[in-house]
């Protein structure tokens, strides 16, 4: 009889905090915001990674946002190549080749870009470039809604059309 024994070797297991893992994953997927059982935005994302303990969402591989009014009308889609959704306040902040397009056709550009989802307003203090049929504004810092009829264009420079 041979007997032998066997030192048997652990995996080492990686030693980071728990709230630098994401707690969920997911890709290709879509998210639906709703408030008062009526739908605010849908969010689409290449990769998405919840970070439980810190309150808060990942988006790191293409992102879409639908938004739509009080009505449930589509207003306008917003792209970029990133994204972080507070998980407690539901506010997205977007990140790299940001853009909005109206449903009016107005289209912004920037590369940042936040959107509070209490107020329902976007923001930003980054350079934005905005073009319409009447105009085209560039500037640094903006606020406006979502749907880009009222906005607000900070240290303006840029050409308009006028009527006279």
């Amino acid at each position: 009889l041979c007997a032998g024994c066997e030192e048997k070797v652990k995996p080492e297991v990686a030693r980071g905090a728990v709230a630098d893992i994401p707690s969920q994953e997911s890709w290709n997927s879509t998210v639906t915001f709703t408030d008062s059982a009526r739908v605010r935005a849908v969010l689409w994302s290449g990769h998405i990674s919840v970070y439980t303990p810190r309150q808060y969402t990942l988006l790191d591989d293409s992102v879409r946002v639908d938004f739509y009014n009080e009505f449930e009308q589509h207003t306008s889609v917003l792209t970029a190549r990133r994204g972080k959704v507070n998980d407690r306040t539901r506010d997205f902040e977007a990140y790299d080749n940001v853009v909005v397009v109206s449903d009016s056709g107005t289209v912004l550009t920037t590369e940042r870009l936040f959107w509070t989802n209490a107020t329902r307003l976007i923001h930003t203090d980054a350079f934005v470039e905005i073009h319409s049929p009447s105009e085209q504004i560039r500037g640094h810092g903006m606020e406006s809604d979502q749907s880009l009829k009222n906005y607000r264009i900070f240290r303006v420079t840029g050409r308009a059309v006028t009527k006279e």
